[in-house]
């Protein structure tokens, strides 16, 4: 019986290639999307029967759970969660406004949490599942003008490592990954003298692409990474070194 995946925020981007990867690695997967109902339904067309795309606003913790519950049901018991639904937006800090950062917050942090707590029900009791979380390079450095941005993503990671630890005897594993540069809809509106300015702060001299994070998530949802817990995986071509 193949083994079961939710990814939030699959229908494009990182999230796309994520869903691919785990589908050729033998995986059902289901996954989320919120406004982009065109490309989730080619998505589930290209990739066949082991591919279902729900439409969720994961800010809304009741909404979670009923899409949570659903698959559990009708899909197959999920054994790997990959919280990649986010949003980035770059704003001078006084400029931030408190809908700004609230819409931030809940977005990349808060719906990390109710997903990650609605699947834990399940995983917690069959003692077994992996959980994985899409953070960002600057959650890890900070990013000037992406204040709000760098703390929800810097958030992801204090909640990784803390709840790493706290279901870790439930047979659990936690951890995240924060992508550098990578060519997605969040960098396409960087000119091409602000690409290669990035492109030269990175020691392999390269932009990476989606399929680079999905590989590092194919690899902790994995049995070769059941010994991985708590830690965060940087896939950023070395740029923070």
């Amino acid at each position: 019986m193949k083994k079961v995946a939710l990814v939030t925020g699959g229908a494009k981007g990182i999230g796309s290639a994520i869903v691919k990867r785990l589908i050729i690695d033998g995986y059902k997967v289901a996954f989320t999307y919120n406004n982009s109902e065109e490309k989730a339904l080619k998505l589930c067309s290209e990739m066949g029967e082991d591919c279902k795309a729900y439409k969720l606003d994961i800010t809304d913790s009741n909404a979670v759970k009923t899409v949570v519950d659903d698959i559990e049901k009708n899909f197959g018991e999920i054994q790997v969660l990959v919280n990649n639904a986010g949003i980035a937006q770059q704003a001078l800090f006084t400029d931030i406004t408190d809908e700004m950062w609230h819409k931030m917050i809940e977005t990349n942090l808060s719906g990390a949490f109710y997903c990650s707590r609605a699947v834990l029900k399940y995983m917690i009791n069959r003692k077994t599942g992996k959980i994985i979380n899409i953070s960002s390079i600057w959650g890890e450095t900070g990013g000037s003008c992406e204040v709000h941005y760098s703390a929800s993503k810097s958030g992801l990671i204090g909640m990784t490592k803390a709840l790493a630890k706290e279901v870790g005897l439930s047979g659990i594993t936690v951890n995240s990954v924060s992508p550098g540069v990578i060519l997605t809809d969040m960098t396409s509106h960087f000119d091409e003298d602000t690409m290669n300015e990035l492109k030269g702060e990175t020691p392999l001299n390269l932009i990476g692409k989606p399929e680079d994070v999905a590989g590092t998530v194919a690899f902790l949802a994995s049995a070769d990474a059941d010994f991985i817990t708590g830690q965060d995986l940087a896939v950023n071509g070395g740029m923070n070194i």
